[in-house]
């Protein structure tokens, strides 16, 4: 019998949907509409307030009316399983339904406040030097109107440091080819606007100028980067095309386009721009996110400081300057990179929604 079919026998298969609770989609419109919340974020609470009320209907018992035993029974069990990662996000997400349930009135009490989310390993980003990105964008064959197109897309990643779905969500009249500036909407709608540099401008206005209008066909769109059809980019779309760019580069594997970000914030700080400024550049809300890049610059002197310092070397015994196997006084280090990198760091352990 086809699954869902009338006349399943009771217990088969996967347990019955727990009846729903109007609250759990009065606060999803919430996040929605009023706090203007990614559909990411939006989908990701559902999910978990989902799994959350199916494991109270065994229980009795609706997500509204949940108590504090309740909550920590399911992180007891399913709630608490995956990384830490997932369990923190699915605290914050209880978190978020009950302030919500607080605020309107619904109950008096909060049975989330104490729960105590898993500390989070702070993995630094993982980014590409300055020669690596140099040579990503130059495997760009920017002949013809998707090479056009693909040399623009890569540019303004890296270049402005926008996310991917910033990219995507980009309208021709987003960008100031006169000013150098574009303008785009991140997490929560909030629109900042953010330099572009002098290559990427050069690439876009080439695109804008051919590409863009080949791949039009005489039509007429808003959205700035184009699929081959003419439609808007999709994700998939723009995860190809750098697939493809890595493979040409030799990089596959190495990046994705938050790498390219995350090289845009790190080789900026390396080259010594403020923290505030960078915070407004990335769009984030809290400075102590955008401090995670210093991370990485530091890391990268402490292992510049430890091949390169006589009294420092590891593996050389502390030798000084002219005992065998050390590097003559003043000479360079001919492996050490100009962009402040640490190119052995770990990769992000932040989702899309999560990410900086």
């Amino acid at each position: 019998m086809a699954a869902g079919a009338p006349g399943r026998p009771a217990g088969a298969g996967r347990p019955p949907a727990p009846p729903p609770d109007p609250l759990v989609q009065e606060f999803l419109d919430h996040v929605r509409y009023e706090r203007g919340l990614s559909p990411n974020t939006v989908e990701a609470y559902g999910r978990d307030l989902r799994r959350f009320a199916e494991f109270l209907a065994a229980r009795g018992v609706l997500p509204s009316g949940a108590g504090a035993d309740d909550l920590h029974a399911w992180f007891a069990a399913d709630g608490g399983d995956g990384a830490a990662t997932s369990v923190a996000r699915r605290t914050a997400t209880l978190r978020a339904f009950y302030a919500f349930l607080a605020r309107e009135g619904v109950r008096p009490d909060d049975p989330s406040s104490t729960l105590r989310s898993p500390k989070r390993p702070q993995d630094l980003p993982r980014v590409l030097s300055v020669e690596e990105v140099a040579r990503l964008l130059a495997a760009v064959v920017p002949a013809g109107p998707l090479g056009q197109r693909d040399l623009a897309a890569l540019e303004l990643l890296y270049g402005s440091g926008l996310r991917a779905s910033e990219l995507l969500g980009l309208r021709e009249g987003d960008v100031d080819l006169e000013g150098g500036l574009v303008r785009c909407t991140g997490k929560g709608d909030k629109e900042r606007v953010v330099p572009v540099g002098s290559a990427a401008l050069a690439a876009l206005a080439r695109y804008l100028r051919d590409g863009r209008r080949a791949l039009l066909r005489g039509r007429r769109r808003t959205e700035l980067i184009l699929n081959a059809r003419g439609a808007p980019l999709t994700r998939q779309g723009l995860d190809y095309l750098l697939r493809k760019t890595l493979e040409r580069a030799d990089l596959l594997g190495r990046a994705s386009a938050h790498t390219l970000r995350h090289s845009f914030a790190t080789h900026l700080l390396a080259a010594g721009a403020d923290l505030r400024s960078v915070q407004e550049m990335l769009g984030h809300a809290n400075v102590a996110t955008t401090q995670l890049y210093t991370h990485v610059t530091v890391e990268h002197l402490r292992e510049v400081y430890l091949e390169t310092h006589p009294r420092a070397r590891r593996g050389r015994g502390g030798a000084g300057a002219g005992e065998p196997g050390s590097r003559p006084a003043g000479r360079p280090r001919q492996d050490a990179g100009a962009d402040g990198v640490d190119h052995e760091a770990g990769s992000a352990g932040v989702d899309e929604e999560g990410r900086a």
